[in-house]
């Protein structure tokens, strides 16, 4: 590889700042696509002195899917990659492409890493997005709050570098990152917030929206972790409405959030939500209310009976 320039010195100490801030081990699991943030994301792991095992998914979702996966486990393994391994996954999850292929490749890197922690290559701009869409869908602060830099298995270095940043340092380094047609496909709602929404917003705005965004998710992921850790934690399958019916609306919807996650409950929303805590909050003998369960297409129904919830 060519001698590293200055977007390749901002990868590697912005993967040094994570590492030494989270506790990385010497040897991670990075998700490699090909592409220039993941693969900027590998090199910088290596020039910061860890010893990254490149894992590659291949989705089957395109004729030549099989070719781009090889030709990215052997740019990871010129990159400095201890070893770089193909994962091969059905999409076939309910939910949209977008979502399918999501749960598949989440599902595989975590059965693969081998007790490693994964690095994923999501930059300052993939968080802004994150936040335009869950502001544009009413999704609540957790929502807002965007991706974290570690959510144990993974870790995303890169929240603080912008993707052209990624693309200048492959370029610096002699790698050749190949773009996924999805990524420029008008179909997907990300997509047209990437090129359409996001630059029509620097440019009535004045410029810095995407550094605002990502402001505003690191503000509000601080705000969540303060009430989490001031929220009781229910469990059992049933939970009495006087334990929590005292409580400031903000830290009981966060109790029943994380009991009806222990109920099996999944991919909930505000309206989700809102409508069990109508069951706590808004009492006057309704019926259940419906929330999404732990398998594609499963609902669970939680009721309120003699002053008991419960969800089956």
């Amino acid at each position: 590889m060519s001698r590293p320039g200055p977007a390749a010195l901002q990868i590697r100490r912005a993967v040094q700042h994570w590492a030494a801030r989270y506790g990385a081990p010497s040897t991670v699991a990075v998700a490699v696509s090909g592409g220039p943030d993941s693969l900027a994301l590998l090199a910088g792991a290596v020039a910061a002195g860890l010893e990254p095992v490149a894992l590659v998914v291949d989705h089957g979702l395109q004729p030549d899917s099989a070719a781009t996966a090889a030709r990215a486990a052997g740019q990871a393994r010129s990159a400095g990659a201890r070893r770089a391994d193909v994962l091969t996954v059905i999409v076939d999850a309910a939910g949209g492409p977008e979502a399918a292929a999501r749960t598949a490749r989440y599902r595989a890197l975590d059965a693969h890493r081998d007790g490693l922690p994964v690095l994923l290559g999501h930059t300052l701009d993939d968080q802004a997005e994150t936040v335009l869409l869950g502001l544009g869908r009413g999704s609540g602060a957790r929502s807002l709050a965007g991706m974290a830099a570690w959510a144990e298995p993974y870790g995303r270095p890169l929240l603080g570098v912008r993707r052209a940043v990624t693309r200048q340092a492959c370029a610096e380094l002699g790698l050749d990152p190949w773009d996924d047609p999805h990524n420029t496909d008008a179909r997907y709602t990300r997509v047209r917030l990437r090129h359409e929404v996001l630059p029509l917003l620097e440019e009535v705005l004045g410029g810095g929206v995407a550094q605002a965004l990502a402001r505003t998710a690191a503000s509000l992921r601080d705000d969540n972790d303060a009430l989490d850790a001031l929220t009781p934690a229910p469990s059992g399958d049933e939970l009495p409405v006087a334990d929590i019916e005292h409580l400031p609306p903000a830290l009981r919807r966060r109790a029943l959030r994380a009991w009806l996650a222990g109920r099996g409950a999944r991919a909930l929303t505000a309206a989700h939500l809102a409508a069990v805590d109508a069951l706590v909050s808004d009492w006057h003998g309704q019926g259940p209310a419906a929330v999404p369960g732990g398998s594609a297409g499963r609902r669970l129904q939680v009721h309120r009976t003699g002053g008991i919830l419960s969800a089956w």
